[in-house]
């Protein structure tokens, strides 16, 4: 597993545990400066180097999307705010500029933890209101990032959806999520069980480059087969593909042929999506490594966040032919639609092709 050792920039007004040891337990309390409501504590410790988490105590984490959303779910649950899997992609990044903190280096480093979220989501599913709607979880950030390993807070939040009979939905590109196979294998004979890996590239190399906090491709690849030898369904959420680096036939055709390999039950592609927030940061990145593609970009996505619609038609275009080729015609991607129960051999018990979120909006 690779994670990327960059600098990041430091917390702002944030005290650092100069003790020059590597704390075992939890590390001590800081005075926190930052307007976040229900703030606990801010804490920095030499394990998550260039990181800072802030930890509240939230009154609600079951979060209801608006009425009128072209979502394909009406229920959400995130337990981290900000992402140290620093995906310089990354759609969600204007969201952290709602808590003061910017959509660049700050949305990387500074990641808000709420840390009650299990005990809160229990209280929420046990009110006689709730209807039990289908929740899904790495809507926002990836409630499996590098935070994860130190909070443990999905372990709890999937014990409160299945034993309330809530059928949920996961998507991560978080190999974390291989400690909680077992919890995943038992929730999914209680309530259905939907499971997606967010993987649009093998090149592990841009890779590096471009979503640097992540587990290597290679690590992922593993982790989709090993859920289907656990007998879980697995889809893959292959967004964003990034015009002239990873759109190419020999690209497209590497990511069908190892996503068939570890046994994906299906694919869901589209391209890059550049929102407001996302667009400056991306193409900032893109101008220090890739300035010949500079001009390209912005003729082909103009003011707008969508690439223009000659080349998504030719994209979607491509990405049906590699799916024929490699086995996936007419199966069932990943797109948090629907939560379903699986026939016994993982795959989803009604295949049907996912369609993409609108706008083909990568996830993470």
């Amino acid at each position: 597993m690779r994670w990327d050792a960059q600098a990041l920039s430091p917390a702002r007004g944030l005290a650092s545990d100069n003790s020059g040891n590597t704390p075992s337990g939890p590390a001590p309390a800081m005075e926190a400066l930052l307007p976040l409501a229900g703030l606990v504590r801010s804490v920095s410790t030499p394990e998550f180097s260039g990181v800072t988490f802030h930890e509240v105590t939230a009154k609600s984490v079951l979060n209801k999307v608006p009425s009128g959303s072209a979502m394909p779910f009406e229920w959400t649950v995130n337990p981290y705010r900000g992402c140290s899997h620093a995906c310089v992609y990354c759609f969600a990044r204007k969201s952290h500029t709602y808590l003061e903190f910017d959509a660049g280096r700050d949305f990387d480093s500074q990641v808000v933890v709420k840390i009650n979220a299990a005990e809160v989501l229990r209280k929420e599913l046990a009110k006689p209101s709730w209807q039990r709607h289908q929740v899904a979880l790495g809507t926002n950030t990836d409630p499996y990032q590098r935070a994860e390993g130190r909070y443990a807070l999905m372990p709890g939040i999937i014990r409160a959806l299945a034993d309330s009979g809530t059928p949920f939905s996961i998507l991560t590109k978080g190999t974390l999520l291989a400690r909680d196979i077992p919890l995943l294998k038992h929730a999914a004979t209680q309530v259905p069980v939907d499971l997606g890996i967010s993987l649009a590239m093998t090149n592990e190399d841009l890779a590096e480059l471009i979503e640097p906090g992540t587990p290597s491709p290679r690590a992922r690849l593993k982790l989709i087969a090993r859920l289907r030898d656990a007998g879980l369904g697995c889809g893959v959420m292959a967004m964003p593909i990034l015009p002239w680096l990873t759109d190419s036939d020999e690209a497209l055709d590497a990511l069908f042929t190892e996503l068939a390999k570890a046994g994906a039950t299906g694919v869901t592609a589209g391209a890059l999506y550049l929102k407001p927030g996302t667009r400056e940061w991306y193409m900032s990145w893109l101008a220090a490594q890739h300035p010949e593609l500079v001009g390209r970009y912005r003729r082909l996505y103009g003011q707008g966040s969508y690439a223009s619609k000659d080349y998504r038609s030719w994209l979607a275009g491509r990405i049906s032919f590699f799916k024929a080729k490699h086995g996936f015609t007419g199966s069932s991607g990943f797109s948090h639609r629907n939560a379903r129960p699986t026939d016994g051999s993982g795959a989803p018990s009604e295949a049907k092709a996912a369609s993409p979120l609108p706008g083909q909006e990568p996830l993470f």
